[in-house]
């Protein structure tokens, strides 16, 4: 069982790509790392910082939103990579092995989306006996006192006879 972040190997694949990309990105020009550059590196290490997020979150609900986070970075990192190979700041191979990488994370990353909505069906389940409920017919509820007034039926009565 995992017990530390560190542990975790989705994790560790995330912070794989976003240091190679680092690598990469630090090697161009300024223009090119001012524009594409900081977009690309700041996507990619977004991927791993939203699963990190996710873990350090208790409810569910919040662990599964910064999964899908941590998804749309891993898209929005795609992104820039096409538009790096597109510009020629990215060769085609090593392009291409970072998005073979991103597409296998991506597949991770929807099988722990599945992991935690299956873990939180199992741990709905209500943890208390439920109180008795008896349904009682109209004769067993006693009035103490009459649910309309004469003026009230009279009024209710002059509207139906209107309509």
């Amino acid at each position: 069982m995992t017990k530390t972040i560190e542990d975790l190997e989705i994790l560790k694949i995330a912070s794989e790509i976003g240091d190679s990309i680092w690598s990469i990105v630090a090697m161009w020009k300024p223009f090119d790392q001012d524009t594409i550059g900081k977009q690309l590196t700041r996507a990619a290490d977004s991927i791993g910082a939203n699963l990190a997020e996710a873990y350090g979150r208790y409810h569910f609900g919040e662990k599964l939103k910064h999964i899908y986070y941590s998804r749309g970075s891993l898209f929005e990192t795609k992104f820039w990579i096409n538009r790096a190979k597109a510009r020629n700041l990215l060769e085609h191979e090593t392009a291409d092995q970072i998005t073979e990488k991103l597409v296998s994370l991506a597949q991770r990353i929807n099988g722990f989306a599945k992991f935690l909505k299956q873990q939180r069906v199992q741990n709905s389940g209500v943890k208390e006996e439920p109180a008795p409920y008896k349904v009682s017919s109209v004769t067993d509820i006693e009035l103490e006192q009459d649910v309309y007034s004469d003026n009230d039926i009279a009024f209710l009565a002059k509207l139906t006879n209107n309509h």
